[in-house]
């Protein structure tokens, strides 16, 4: 009697996000949403410059766009979740990938921003947080108005030196891991093209210290009683 040779198992497709390609896809896309909303938030936080009528009115119109502002709230928590999750998954990938035994690690490749982007993630998080405790919620706010006087607000809050330096330390955290994940958005698309790529990283830099000049000119010119 003769034995019939087993056939081979048959290897599973792997899905788009358990392949390295797909979690970077989902980290791009994230990263690109959680960027214009750093963007928007910037540009509406600066008409602190224009005085009380005009941010408490930016404010007013946040408030009116109802069911609205709740969506755009939902698709930021997820893509900060998705971010987060996949951002970690990532690097445990990259950190069992590389290759044991030196006594010394030596970097031959990559920008601190890049090295330093699993400590500044979870810091930003860590900020955002405080920043609802602190601009939003009142919760530790030392005199928070409710009736949506954002202005007072933000004047009260960032006279407090502590609370005021909190936001410079973590803007700094931000700019790290923007002028990285800007670049590397474009790099995980499939624009890693020598020609472009080093524009692109400079053009992430300039755009990077921009928006942490932007955000930590507040809390300075508060303390400076510029805006008061």
């Amino acid at each position: 009697m003769s034995a019939t040779a087993a056939a081979p198992p048959l290897k599973r497709e792997i899905g788009f996000y358990e392949a390295s390609i797909g979690k970077k896809v989902v980290m791009a896309v994230t990263g690109l949403i959680l960027f214009l909303f750093v963007v928007g938030h910037l540009l509406g936080n600066l008409q602190v410059y224009l005085g009380p009528e005009a941010l408490n009115a930016y404010a007013r119109k946040l408030r009116e766009l109802g069911p609205l502002l709740w969506v755009v709230r939902g698709v930021l928590l997820v893509s900060v979740l998705v971010h987060i999750v996949t951002g970690v998954q990532l690097w445990l990938a990259n950190r069992a990938a590389r290759p044991v035994g030196y006594a010394r690690r030596k970097w031959i490749e990559g920008s601190l921003s890049s090295r330093t982007m699993i400590l500044s993630g979870p810091l930003i998080g860590l900020f955002v947080l405080y920043h609802l405790l602190h601009l939003t919620w009142g919760t530790v706010h030392p005199d928070f108005n409710h009736e949506l006087d954002v202005y007072a607000n933000v004047v009260r809050g960032f006279a407090q030196w502590p609370a005021s330096l909190a936001y410079i330390v973590a803007m700094v955290f931000l700019g790290f891991h923007l002028s990285h994940g800007i670049w590397s958005m474009f790099q995980s698309v499939g624009w890693n093209h020598p020609r472009y790529m080093p524009p692109i990283r400079k053009a992430a830099v300039v755009v990077a210290v921009l928006i942490v000049a932007g955000n930590i000119s507040i809390p300075v010119a508060v303390l400076a009683g510029i805006v008061r």
